[in-house]
């Protein structure tokens, strides 16, 4: 078929959620107890840092990501992409939404183009809190994230899956004004999030703390674009253990429902590649190695 449906999974047909979830969607890696950095253990972000050509990141970690880039080889161009969703959309919101005030949840190990950068790139003044539970990214986000003079950053140690902890900070209350605007970044972590962690909920209590006119702006793993034979592919090794799941992907209208009650900003849901792209059609990837959700939306 012209629109590619014959080569494509559809989320329900294809790929067994509850089984995934239940079987292998529960680990999330956690900080050690003593806080120390567990070099043994998979890490997300390192892995993640590691996909965007980054240094920061162990041996363990480019194990794991060789072994789901073997079997899904779009997954490089899937972290590109979703960073630079993560620049246009924090551009978007200081330049065209006049937002002053960003809250980025699920930081990850810094890199090109981080929240504060971009923000105040178009707004110096600009004011962003990072949130992160894992210590190599809250020791690099300190020593590398360094506000314009005229703005100001700060650093929590914290988890999406425990929003009162990070609204009753008071880092947060020192850096931000939730009386006024902002905007909540939650840049592809809500797939680290079990259907058990609740993830709408968590999402909606943080947008519950926030006033008229904040933002949302949320990016997450999907197997919607991706070729069939690859997520059977990906099914048979995460059943016979030789690769560990730690995301959840998660369908469109999923994905929807972290924005029920907001105002979705033009184009709404899309792959992140064909929200306010800066190339030709020509120069995008195609939908199948940037199997990610993006969108932005603001509060009425």
């Amino acid at each position: 078929m012209a629109d590619g449906s014959d080569v494509r999974a559809t989320t329900a047909e294809f790929f067994p959620y509850d089984r995934w979830r239940s079987t292998w969607g529960g680990h999330v890696t956690t900080p050690s107890p003593s806080g120390r950095i567990d070099t043994s253990v998979v890490h997300p972000a390192r892995r993640y840092n590691y996909w965007l050509g980054g240094k920061d990141n162990f041996a363990v970690d480019r194990e794991s990501g060789d072994q789901i880039a073997a079997v899904y080889p779009g997954v490089r161009t899937l972290a590109r992409e979703n960073r630079a969703f993560l620049g246009r959309a924090v551009r978007f919101l200081a330049q065209e939404a006049g937002v002053r005030q960003f809250l980025d949840i699920g930081t990850g190990i810094p890199s090109a183009d981080n929240t504060h950068e971009a923000a105040q790139s178009v707004a110096p003044e600009a004011r962003v809190v990072y949130v992160d539970n894992d210590p190599m990214v809250l020791v690099h986000a300190r020593a590398l994230l360094t506000s314009d003079p005229s703005g100001a950053t700060a650093y929590l140690d914290a988890d999406l899956r425990d929003p009162e902890k990070i609204l009753a900070d008071p880092r947060l209350h020192a850096t931000l004004d939730l009386s006024q605007p902002v905007a909540l970044v939650l840049i592809a972590v809500t797939h680290f999030l079990t259907d058990d962690d609740r993830p709408h909920e968590q999402v909606a209590r943080l947008l519950d703390a926030l006033p008229s006119g904040s933002w949302l702006a949320l990016t997450h793993f999907t197997t919607d674009h991706i070729p069939v034979e690859i997520v059977r592919r990906m099914e048979a090794e995460f059943a016979a253990g030789r690769m560990k799941q730690d995301a959840v992907p998660r369908d469109r209208a999923e994905f929807a429902r972290f924005f029920t009650g907001l105002q979705l900003a033009e184009p709404g849901i899309a792959p992140v590649t064909e929200w306010r792209p800066q190339v030709p059609p020509e120069q995008r990837p195609p939908l199948a190695d940037a199997s990610i959700y993006g969108a932005v939306a603001r509060k009425p």
